[in-house]
């Protein structure tokens, strides 16, 4: 389980050069947004798209914190949730939310090429973003990171313009570190993966540990 640092709340939409894209050009693929435009007061998170599977009256909700860039999450993804996807998601037993967790400015831009596809494509970019985790985050220098993400966005189907578009917009990235400032606080998120269940919080744990809290929760 990867934990929050200490302060990245205050501290997430500054760090390592700040998260956004708002200096983005062709000539230089490296994201950037001034501190000033990051400390603006007064954001409107409702602008953001919670993205969701399953259905929509379904009897238990569970809520998944997670960053692109944490390696827990894409285990979590590789085995778990997909069990818990054919087990309980597609049943339409369990409502299943996911909110992005930025631990750094790598995880936005993922966030960020993730949602440039909308609701239809978030959650295949996002298996795509997870699956191939240990060669984008480390693919070196942020230009390179952000052209292996732009990769992944294409090999989803998304256009080069399309993708320029979503990376120069630095008013959706400060609106996210916002969105996700506001739900890690009223969660009490301390570690990704996170979930809530049902309105409990719930640390990550093996998935038949997981399997069983939702039957309780089933009454099955």
């Amino acid at each position: 389980m990867t934990r929050l640092k200490s302060g990245v709340f205050a501290a997430v939409a500054l760090a390592a050069g700040a998260f956004a894209l708002g200096g983005f050009s062709t000539t230089s693929s490296t994201p950037f947004i001034s501190a000033a435009h990051a400390q603006e007061a007064e954001v409107d998170t409702s602008t953001i798209v919670e993205m969701v599977q399953g259905a929509e009256d379904a009897p238990v909700t569970l809520i998944e914190y997670a960053s692109y860039t944490c390696p827990h999450c894409a285990r979590f993804h590789a085995d778990g949730y997909k069990k818990l996807k054919a087990e309980f998601i597609d049943t339409g037993k369990v409502k299943f939310v996911y909110r992005e967790v930025y631990f750094d400015r790598y995880g936005l831009w993922a966030s960020m090429i993730a949602r440039c596809g909308g609701t239809e494509k978030f959650f295949g970019i996002t298996d795509l973003l997870f699956t191939d985790q240990s060669h984008w985050a480390r693919a070196g220098d942020p230009a390179a990171i952000v052209e292996e993400l732009r990769k992944i966005g294409k090999l989803a189907g998304l256009e080069n313009a399309q993708l320029d578009a979503c990376l120069q917009d630095g008013t959706k990235a400060q609106t996210l570190v916002a969105w996700y400032q506001e739900n890690a606080t009223a969660d009490n998120v301390q570690a990704t993966p996170s979930f809530v269940l049902n309105g409990t919080k719930v640390d990550n744990q093996p998935y038949a540990d997981m399997k069983a809290l939702i039957e309780a929760e089933l009454g099955s």
